[in-house]
Parts: C-alpha cells; sequence; structure tokens
C-alpha cells in the first residue's frame, strides 16, 4: 500500500512525460495545434503530480528529480521545438539562438528550484516558473490558429516579437523576480475586487475565444511578477517622499 501512494504521484509525473514527448512528435510532423494542446495536458498534470504527492504525504526526492527532468523535456524542449519548427525557423541563427536560449534558462531556473526546495520554503516562486513559460508558448499558438485560421506562415513583424517575447520568457525565469505561489495564495483585500472582476472577464472571453483565455491567463502570471516587483520598488520612494512632506 505504502509503494502505491509512492507510486501515484510519479505516475502522473509519468503523463507529462508522455504529453512532452507527443509534443515533440507533433512539431516534427508540423502538427502544432496537438503539440500546443500536449503542453498544456502536462502542465495540468505537472499540477497534479505535487498536489497528490501532498495529499497522500508521499513526497520524496526521487519525486522531485524525476519531476524536474520531465520538465524539462515537456517545458523546455517541447515549446522550444514547437516555436522554431513554426516560425522561428525562418528567422535562421536568431531563431534558432532565442529557442536555446529558453531551454537553457528553463534548465537552470529548474536546477535552482530543487535546490531551493531543499532550504527555502516555498511561499513564493523565485523567477517565472517553466511551466507558466510553456503555457504563454502553447496557448499563443492556439491563438494564432483561433485568429488566423491557419498556421502556415507568420508576418516577419509578429517573428521579431515572438523572438522578443521567447527571450524575456527564458530571462525571467533566471531572474530574481518573485512569483505568488498558487499553492499558498493569500489574497490582499486591495486585490480582491480587480482580480474578482479580472475573472469574471476570462470567464467571458473563454465563452467565446477559449484560446484567448488561456494566453491572458499565462501571459497575465507571467507579468505579475515584474508589475509587483515594480510597486514594490515605487513604495518606498513614495513613502519617503511623505516623510520629508
Amino acid at each position: 500500500m505504502k509503494n502505491g501512494i509512492y507510486l501515484l504521484p510519479n505516475l502522473f509525473t509519468t503523463g507529462n512525460l508522455f504529453c512532452g514527448f507527443s509534443s515533440v512528435i507533433a512539431s516534427i510532423n508540423g502538427q502544432y495545434v496537438q503539440a500546443a494542446i500536449a503542453i498544456l495536458i502536462a502542465v495540468v498534470l505537472d499540477g497534479l503530480d505535487g498536489k497528490v504527492a501532498r495529499m497522500t504525504n508521499s513526497a520524496s526526492a526521487f519525486g522531485v528529480e524525476y519531476d524536474s527532468l520531465a520538465d524539462v523535456l515537456s517545458f523546455g524542449m517541447a515549446p522550444c521545438l514547437l516555436l522554431y519548427a513554426w516560425t522561428l525557423h525562418f528567422m535562421g541563427y536568431v531563431g534558432w539562438v532565442a529557442a536555446g536560449i529558453f531551454v537553457i534558462c528553463g534548465a537552470l531556473r529548474l536546477a535552482r528550484f530543487n535546490v531551493q526546495a531543499m532550504t527555502v520554503p516555498q511561499s513564493y516562486f523565485t523567477g517565472l516558473p517553466i511551466p507558466a513559460a510553456a503555457g504563454v508558448v502553447a496557448s499563443a499558438v492556439l491563438l494564432s490558429k483561433q485568429l488566423y485560421g491557419e498556421l502556415d506562415s507568420v508576418e516577419p513583424g509578429w517573428q521579431l516579437s515572438i523572438v522578443v517575447t521567447v527571450v524575456c520568457l527564458a530571462l525571467l525565469m533566471v531572474s530574481n523576480v518573485r512569483y505568488e505561489s498558487l499553492k499558498r495564495l493569500r489574497l490582499r483585500r486591495v486585490y480582491v475586487i480587480p482580480l474578482g472582476a479580472a475573472l469574471i472577464a476570462i470567464l467571458l472571453i473563454s465563452a467565446l475565444m477559449p484560446a484567448l483565455a488561456l494566453f491572458l491567463i499565462f501571459f497575465g502570471y507571467a507579468l505579475s511578477g515584474p508589475i509587483e516587483a515594480l510597486l514594490r520598488w515605487r513604495k518606498p520612494k513614495e513613502e519617503v517622499a511623505t516623510l520629508e512632506q
């Protein structure tokens, strides 16, 4: 029975790994929508394996390492191969370097997380979590499909914006920017009304354009860290100005 409990979260991790592998195969075959969906399913499974491990009190060092190895494929290699096969290959070495930076920063982010998981209380994340970065990529592909109806080509202007976005996501993953952990999320009163309004808006959008709703969720979370850091940076300055007056 004990072995079965420890096996359960690792089954979700195995599903995550298989989704990453499926996404890679789909990208190679030019099936970009299927590749994006596989990444999003992997995001869900990645969240479930940790939740199941905590619920059953079956977290282990093996599970942490296995999860990170799966994440490198599902949220590092798979999104980059998807982007490169879809559009970045049109930009030559620039696209190749941008995809490589994402993979390297994602691996560094996972290595740092494993070290901090043993020493630092995880009330927040340091750097953008790699599943969220992969979610931005996958949801952007689905949004492009929903908006334009086909994924055969991307305008040069959009290709440049994709490169910039990929590099920014990579740098956020290895940054010291704090991101709220949804496992222990505590909302301040001042954020309740804006977040409630945003949730209602996303629900309405998801009824009409589900791909757009997914993109807004992942992209909004990616932006939340820098925005909160900016607010924390401005707050002491405002307090100093108030004291001087």
